[in-house]
């Protein structure tokens, strides 16, 4: 019943005037917003109107015989046209709608035109309805009060039957008709009347998600890739003694001017000399070994000259200042000062630093433990005779792979299948056993309902449109205390939600607080197409070019079902909402990948 201009869902409201359409919309309208639904508006008048303030530039132009005045601002922009001869039809004027930036329109006016309306009906105007002759109208809301005979029409007809003054419910019911409009009418990528745009979507999961309470003290050796629970604080100074920065002969600085000096002994690290420097005298030090007491300068040995135990200096060969080449106690690091605080992800340095101040063990989170699967019976595993329609199970072991990189304990349920009973049982043992829960598939439109269904008895689970590709549907949500995450079914779509909404998610679970993807601009040596309205991500190779220059192009084909281009990809480009095409030589934002896959 939509018009051919537009890809929306049209919803319109038919009734008299007097029943107090604006007047509704102008409460309906926020609370939709509110919802995260964006609105775009159509509203038809019976009279001459006019936007413009005469005296203006725009409404002197106009009537100086622009047919068209498009004027731009920093805050909105408008476009004025003039149709002395014919009035515009709905149809046209949907073509003028920046559909990228609406999820649905609402129309006041054209009543007598095909396309879903609500009738609005006040008792008190007395007038009838206009439905029976009107297909079109999906609902009606009315007061609470209608008459005797509009009583009587009214309960004869099937129509859902809605209260007037009761915006919560009249949103409740748009949101209803807009998720069964997309359920009849979209692809795969139209589950929820609420599109939202990437930043909305991950900040609504990281709201919902709360780190780990659970944590555990595990021995140096099991410490890589763990997240502290408690910060590491320094037992003792580092270095622990004044020492020496290089091989060399330690002085007084107060003896610089002399000469030479009388060798009165040697140091070598892990050892001292015991008798305090007076003098004239130099003591022969190896690198590390602490700094006699008197001394607090070290001439490097290659400016020594050593005459049967007297020493001089070559000045020719480097200037000799008082203090050079002394590491002092503590200047790395001071006793009780915090060396890595909660929340730090501990590598190679990280687990070298704690070594070295001696601590053999720390308190770390423990892994989150997630329960995987995958649903469809289109879907076998690998190893098994291949089935006539059905496709190997990819995402699972794609999924394996990133959480194992993530330091995730991994329950994996297999594949389960496409019946209520099956999916009931797998969330159950799943939740029971997991920190998190995710599946691949079963998210398009011809699942929804389905899934919604066993979904809706165990926990609250929110199906997303988000504004993306690859990767637009999305299900989010708690079973119980437990995240779970709905994945597409498509191997990219998978990969690139996950990077983009589970690890953070995952992440934040694990206390890793100081964690931040990586990106780098990048210069595309191709056109990247993208679409303006919602975030694109194209599998890209990303090199330095001569002049030291960061450059990108994809990897070729960019179907959501192409692994290939993920293997080949060392990078996602990334396409912002409010470009419509990256051109060659235009400057795009890369997520390298080496790190995350």
């Amino acid at each position: 019943m939509s018009l051919s201009n537009c890809s929306l869902p049209i919803l319109g409201f038919a009734a008299f005037s007097g029943t107090g359409k604006t007047t509704l919309l102008e409460k309906l309208i926020p609370a939709l917003v509110e919802k995260g639904i964006r609105i775009a508006m159509v509203k038809h008048a019976h009279h001459d109107f006019d936007v413009d303030k005469p005296g203006k530039d725009s409404y002197r132009l106009r009537k100086a015989g622009a047919t068209q005045m498009l004027i731009s601002s920093r805050y909105r922009h408008a476009l004025m046209t003039e149709t002395p001869d014919d009035e515009c039809t709905l149809n046209q004027l949907l073509g003028q709608l920046d559909q990228n930036n609406a999820d649905l329109v609402l129309v006041e006016g054209f009543k007598h035109q095909a396309f879903p309306k609500i009738e609005l009906h006040r008792a008190a105007l007395d007038k009838p309805w206009l439905h029976p002759d009107d297909p079109n109208i999906v609902a009606v809301a009315c007061d609470n009060s209608p008459s005797p005979a509009s009583s009587s029409e009214l309960s004869s007809s099937s129509l859902p039957r809605l209260d007037i003054n009761d915006i919560e419910n009249l949103v409740g019911f748009i949101q209803r008709w807009m998720e069964s409009h997309y359920a009849q009418t979209a692809t795969c990528d139209s589950l929820s009347p609420t599109m939202l745009s990437m930043e909305d979507g991950k900040s609504k999961i990281l709201a919902a998600i709360s780190t780990s309470e659970h944590n555990e003290t595990c021995g140096l050796n099991e410490l890589p890739n763990r997240v502290l629970s408690a910060d590491i604080v320094a037992p003792v100074n580092v270095p622990s003694s004044t020492n020496s920065a290089m091989d060399g002969y330690a002085i007084r600085s107060d003896d610089i001017e002399r000469e030479s000096y009388r060798l009165v002994g040697e140091v070598f690290a892990g050892h001292h000399y015991a008798v305090k420097l007076t003098a004239g005298e130099c003591v022969r030090i190896m690198t590390g070994a602490p700094v006699p007491e008197g001394a607090d300068t070290v001439i490097m040995r290659e400016q020594a000259n050593d005459d049967n135990g007297t020493v001089s200096f070559d000045t020719s060969k480097g200037v000799v200042r008082a203090g050079q080449n002394v590491r002092q106690a503590g200047e790395d690091l001071r006793k009780g000062a915090t060396v890595f605080h909660t929340g730090k992800r501990i590598g190679a340095a990280e687990l070298g630093m704690m070594a070295s101040l001696g601590f053999d063990r720390a308190e770390v989170f423990r892994p989150i433990k997630v329960a995987l699967f995958s649903t469809g019976d289109e879907v076998q595993a690998p190893g098994t005779s291949a089935k006539s329609h059905c496709i190997y199970d990819a995402n699972r072991y794609t999924l394996r792979a990133m959480l194992t990189k993530l330091g995730c304990d991994i329950l994996d349920f297999g594949i389960i299948e496409d019946t209520k009973a099956a999916l009931h049982d797998t969330l159950i043992a799943a939740t029971e056993q997991a920190d998190m829960v995710i599946s691949s598939g079963g998210v398009s439109v011809g699942d929804a309902d389905y899934i919604k269904t066993v979904l809706s008895q165990l926990g609250n689970i929110n199906f997303w449109r988000v504004n993306m590709r690859p990767g637009r549907p999305l299900a989010f949500g708690k079973l119980g205390d437990v995240p779970f995450f709905g994945l597409p079914g498509n191997p990219v779509a998978v990969m690139v939600t996950f990077l983009q909404f589970v690890e953070p998610a995952l992440r934040k679970m694990q206390g890793d607080t100081y964690w931040q993807p990586e990106i780098f601009s990048a210069i595309t040596q191709e056109r990247i197409r993208s679409r303006r309205g919602r975030t694109e991500y194209t599998r890209g190779i990303y090199s330095i070019s001569a002049n030291g220059q960061l450059e990108v192009r994809s990897t070729g084909s960019q179907g959501s079902g192409i692994l290939r281009s993920m293997s080949e990809a060392n990078c996602l480009i990334e396409v912002a909402p409010d470009v419509d095409n990256a051109e060659v030589g235009d400057r795009v934002t890369i997520i390298p990948l080496a790190s995350r896959l």
